[in-house]
């Protein structure tokens, strides 16, 4: 039986609001591949982001696009030919490794040659806000991961007071692309004394040359810079690590060989999501094993997860079971 496509826009309830230097939302809008062969069924989800010239309505047209190819065996290395990098291919690429995995019995770690995915320790999330408010967060989560969302001008405040809140956690600064050049030395000055592990895209991702002048105090995380393998080469002068996020490869199957490359030029790999279930963050937990930071709190955040969501035990996350992905 052909291969049958179906596109489902969903929504789904932040608990709060999270709040990042370009704005505040309260709620998660994911766009899901599901892939059916009549007896298997095979899921991808992404969430289109407006930084990367992407809307829900854009993703889910493009994904509904590759319905007949689909139906006449579109696979994933054919698919990284047809789609470019973005929400679209990853929510098709992540729907098409679940569904080998059904039809085949074999777990998609194991189709992607990982012996085992283990338990992990994630990041938690600290939207921007005042300083108290910050502080107040990071004391309340008890969490001993903290990424931090920062917005600039007042960033060594609100370094401060998350750091006299929780003295033992890692902290991971990022800020989004909200510095400037001028900001630079202070803010890493105040990322320096409260002893933060990464700053995550100080500097718009045009014009983080910048950060040359300063590489050796503190280790520099590239998130908006880094889409594809293509970026690489220039970013391996730059930073140390690259945040690899499926909605921005365009799937697992680009992942896995952008990480390969990444660890030849000697970068250190942190998995990161965007807002989304669990459904979204259990293809990237196969990447976990090769990273040095793991920032997949997307279903802490919301109000609600899907059924048979991620296994969460405070930050440590366990594997997907094949009720909901692999």
């Amino acid at each position: 039986m052909p291969r049958r496509l179906t596109v489902a826009v969903e929504h789904f309830a932040i608990a709060g609001q999270f709040v990042i230097s370009r704005g505040a939302r309260t709620e998660a809008v994911v766009v899901t591949a599901t892939l059916t062969d009549g007896d298997h069924r095979g899921r991808g989800e992404c969430v289109p982001y407006a930084r990367y010239g992407e809307s829900v309505e854009g993703v889910a047209a493009t994904i509904e696009s590759q319905r007949a190819a689909i139906a006449g065996g579109l696979d994933r290395t054919g698919l990284q030919e047809v789609l470019p990098a973005g929400a679209a291919r990853n929510a098709l690429d992540c729907a098409l490794w679940d569904l080998e995995a059904k039809i085949t019995g074999v777990p998609a770690h194991v189709l992607a040659g990982i012996a085992r995915v283990p338990r992990t320790t994630t990041a938690y999330t600290i939207s921007l806000g005042t300083p108290e408010a910050m502080g107040y967060a990071a004391q309340r989560s008890r969490r001993p991961i903290l990424k931090i969302k920062l917005g600039g001008a007042g960033d060594p405040a609100r370094i401060a007071a998350v750091r006299a809140a929780a003295p033992d956690a890692v902290i991971i600064a990022d800020a989004n692309e909200a510095w400037t050049p001028d900001m630079l030395a202070d803010n890493l000055a105040a990322c320096d004394r409260a002893a933060v592990a990464l700053v995550e895209q100080p500097l718009p991702a045009g014009d983080d040359q910048h950060l040359a002048a300063h590489r050796g105090l503190i280790p520099f995380g590239a998130d908006e810079s880094l889409h594809t393998r293509d970026d690489l080469d220039r970013l391996a002068g730059l930073y140390d690590v690259v945040n690899v996020k499926l909605d921005k490869t365009g799937g697992l199957t680009e992942a896995f060989a952008l990480v390969a490359d990444a660890e030849a030029r000697g970068l250190g790999i942190m998995v990161g999501c965007m807002v989304g279930t669990s459904l979204a963050m259990a293809p990237a937990m196969l990447l976990t094993p090769r990273a040095r930071f793991v920032d997949l709190d997307g279903p802490l955040l919301l109000a609600e997860d899907r059924p048979d969501g991620l296994l969460y035990e405070g930050s440590v996350v366990s594997p997907p079971t094949p009720a909901l992905w692999g």
